[in-house]
């Protein structure tokens, strides 16, 4: 995740502090539901397709065909980036989907030809396919989200409004804002809040130290999808991935009805995924 990176040779002191905190939950979605006994914690990256897991995530010997299998086997969810650049069959995602155990589920991005391409404009035939594709995935199909371009803001809403309206309500969705203006309150931005907030549309959080808007707080839906940009084993990252574990042994002490809490994290060249991921497992093991 580019997307707030910063250079820690040129900004590194931005790394180096001694305390790290989120900014204050504002619970927004206007219906309230049973989260179930527990909210369900899931870890995982953004591939299975990652060389540098041979030894570790991968036996040394098995062949590529066999990671997906493996990648379920030692995460709990995955961000699936595939299906930004193409729209697969439902044979496909279902072949996928057998690939993984039973508590796994994908986070599939929607595919760049709706949202940066087309922008929301006659794309009813793309969106339909991209539906029947991810239903295949069934009891594994997770938070579907969709990332908005960076020059994408709020006064450009229309159609995006008019897109999210026909979104099917059993279908989780959530969306990862990236222009500034999103986080600073104008109408327009304040309307597609409240839409979302009214449809239990998802607002995506994306924890990127060079972009602290982003990390915007405000839950519009009763799941929680982070996207965390660590830095590669710099002590920081530890200190972030326990505030999100104080955060959410809070909302459940609370009795928050927070279904889900899907923690997807990119690492440079995703070389540090496991390590990072093994970190926060730990971590909430240790306060549940």
């Amino acid at each position: 995740m580019k997307f707030g990176k910063i250079d820690i040779n040129l900004e590194g002191e931005k790394l180096d502090k001694d305390h790290w905190e989120l900014p204050e939950v504002k619970i927004e979605w206007a219906e309230r539901s049973d989260p179930g006994d527990k909210t369900l914690i899931r870890t995982g990256g953004t591939s299975w397709r990652i060389k540098s897991w041979r030894g570790g995530v991968y036996p040394i010997k098995d062949p590529m065909r066999t990671w997906a299998n493996h990648y379920g086997k030692r995460f709990g969810n995955i961000e699936f980036n595939a299906t930004h650049y193409r729209i697969y069959s439902p044979e496909k995602m279902a072949e996928w989907a057998r690939e993984m155990p039973a508590d796994f589920v994908f986070c599939p991005k929607f595919p760049a030809i709706i949202s940066h391409y087309r922008r929301f404009n006659n794309c009813e035939g793309p969106t339909d396919d991209f539906i029947k594709g991810i239903l295949a995935l069934g009891d594994k199909l997770g938070p579907v989200f969709l990332q908005l371009p960076p020059h994408y803001a709020p006064k450009h809403s229309e159609k995006l409004m008019k897109y999210l309206n026909n979104w099917p309500k059993e279908i989780k969705m959530a969306v990862e804002f990236r222009h500034p203006d999103w986080f600073k309150g104008g109408e327009e931005a304040e309307t597609v809040w409240e839409l979302l907030s009214q449809k239990g549309i998802g607002a995506v959080i994306s924890d990127t130290v060079g972009r602290p808007d982003a990390l915007h707080m405000r839950l519009t839906a009763p799941f929680l999808l982070v996207r965390f940009g660590g830095y590669d084993g710099h002590w920081s990252d530890e200190k972030r991935l326990m505030v999100w574990c104080t955060l959410m042994k809070k909302l459940m002490d609370a009795g928050t009805p927070l279904n889900s809490f899907d923690l997807l994290v990119h690492t440079t060249d995703s070389e540090f995924t496991p390590e990072t991921c093994s970190k926060f497992e730990a971590m909430i093991k240790k306060i549940s």
